[in-house]
């Protein structure tokens, strides 16, 4: 059961539109979840709407479920404005929570512990005589048990007698350690015969390890975010629950094929967030499977299960090889084949570009990070490199007016061929006016520069110390329609470092299409 759209909308920095909830509940239907948490139907607008909107979505496995929680203290089911909505959200199935630490029904509450278990019963026997299927959360489950086995266990024993079809145990301030679980679930064994879930949070960095340990000790339901993303520390990761489930505990989460789309969705829904997604992320991050260190390059050239735990495409990410200060040969081998470069692997030209690589890692470039202006080294350094155009020069002027902001103009002057082409242009800031430029006086000789732009932009500041005479290193993400691809520019002045990175990502789209046509007319 996914609550991305519910609980992992709950984190800080994470808003979701309308339309990034049903385009998140399609692509959770896509990688085959069995149940879709979408909202709390009473508590905003955003939410009325999803849910009426939803129901048109062509759903092939995932049952949408409209949250709430139960009546409040002395209202009746009928006249509990929350109910009423959750009854009237259009979803088949009904998440509730309700209390089971004593300290919530006294203070938070602030009713008496059977008028709590009343509330219980009442509200998932409503719901079961509106014909829908009740899913019972047992909120902060683990701190009511240790506070009071009894009465902890009486509330889901109530919630059990009015027919809820699910009886959840959440550790809601994700305190708890995989061991206290283990007991706990034993004892909730003994005392309910309906399916378990489980539902906990991160707090303690144990969700992950907490929700295996649930599902050992025979928990059927999972409660999880993709990326792990909620409230505070967030919510147990469901792109590590899910294959550490299915690929090293051997039970069944999601459809044939389900698996292989978990990178897929992780990143997609990461974008639809407006999240970064986390490099280093198990299973599904970019970093996830990445090989930097010349020894770890070359075990696993020979047989990946030396440094690998599993084959990456199992949840389809990739295998990525970092050239780097710490390359050697093999990282060169590997990263040559993956580029399709042709190399005389044990030519003194392989020796050299290893040397060159390190010597511009320790002036501070990075190639981890923007492997196109890699991609264009390693061919510059074998002779298969294309000079689209020549740098003569470029002047960029700045003018600051009392009432207005900075006026910034490049003028440059390239070579393309044989002919020279001198021209100029605005833009908001200097590397943006060099940016406009370099595409005014490249667009009349390439004109599918027009679909390319630059998608981010990155200065990091290399030596502090330096203050504003430092080393930068310059990051910049060109996109197209079909790509997206990193360069990367180091100097002492920004701008410099800016136009090595803006130059490559030019140079690096005009070679990706020619070398495709190229090979497409061979």
């Amino acid at each position: 059961m996914d609550t991305t759209l519910r609980d992992g909308a709950q984190g800080e920095g994470i808003s979701l539109s309308v339309e990034d909830k049903l385009r998140i509940t399609a692509k959770l239907d896509a990688l085959g979840v069995a149940y879709v948490e979408g909202g709390w139907p009473g508590s905003n607008p955003k939410d009325v709407e999803y849910f009426e909107r939803v129901q048109k979505l062509p759903l092939k496995h995932a049952k949408v479920t409209a949250f709430s929680s139960t009546r409040r203290p002395g209202v009746t089911v009928e006249e509990d404005a929350n109910i009423q909505t959750l009854v009237h959200a259009g979803t088949k199935v009904a998440t509730i929570f309700g209390k089971t630490w004593d300290l919530h029904v006294f203070q938070a509450l602030e009713t008496t512990l059977e008028e709590n278990l009343a509330m219980i019963r009442d509200t998932v026997s409503y719901l079961k005589k509106q014909g829908l299927e009740v899913i019972y959360d047992a909120e902060h489950f683990f701190d009511g048990y240790k506070s009071n086995p009894p009465y902890a266990l009486e509330t889901v024993r109530a919630a059990a007698s009015a027919g809820a079809d699910w009886v959840t145990l959440c550790d809601t301030n994700g305190g708890l350690l995989p061991d206290e679980l283990s007991e706990i679930l034993g004892k909730v064994k003994e005392s309910l015969d309906v399916p378990l879930g489980i539902h906990v949070h991160n707090d303690g960095d144990l969700a992950v390890a907490n929700t295996l340990t649930a599902v050992k000790n025979g928990a059927v339901m999972v409660q999880g975010t993709i990326n792990g993303f909620g409230e505070r520390c967030g919510n147990a990761n469901l792109c590590s629950v899910i294959p550490n489930l299915e690929y090293k505990m051997g039970f069944t989460c999601l459809p044939p094929g389900g698996l292989a789309l978990l990178t897929e969705v992780s990143h997609y829904i990461s974008e639809l967030a407006n999240v970064t997604h986390f490099s280093q992320q198990p299973f599904v991050g970019m970093s996830a499977f990445a090989h930097k260190g010349g020894i770890h390059v070359s075990a696993v050239s020979k047989n990946p299960v030396t440094y690998e735990h599993m084959d990456p495409a199992l949840v389809g990410n990739k295998r990525r090889v970092l050239v780097s200060e710490l390359a050697g040969l093999s990282n060169l081998k590997y990263k040559a084949k993956e580029l399709n470069i042709d190399i005389q692997f044990e030519s003194p030209e392989s020796r050299k570009i290893i040397r060159q690589i390190k010597e511009l890692e320790h002036m501070g470039f990075q190639y981890e990070g923007a492997e196109a202006s890699l991609e264009l080294l390693l061919k510059k350094a074998f002779g298969q490199h294309q000079d689209y155009f020549k740098l003569e020069s470029f002047k960029i002027l700045m003018e600051k007016r009392e009432d207005d902001g900075i006026l910034s103009e490049a003028m440059i002057k390239l070579k393309v061929g044989k002919e020279t082409v001198h021209t100029a242009a605005e833009g908001n800031g200097p590397v943006n006016a060099l940016d406009n430029a370099l595409r005014k006086a490249l667009e009349q000789f390439y004109p599918e520069i027009k679909a390319i732009h630059l998608s981010d932009y990155k200065v990091r500041v290399l030596d502090e110390k330096d203050a504003t005479a430092a080393t930068v290193r310059v990051l910049i993400e060109t996109t197209d329609q079909e790509a997206t691809w990193s360069t990367v520019g180091v100097s002492e002045n920004i701008i410099e470092a800016s136009w090595q990175a803006l130059s490559d990502g030019i140079t690096y789209a005009l070679y990706k299409k020619y070398s495709k046509e190229k090979k497409a007319q061979s």
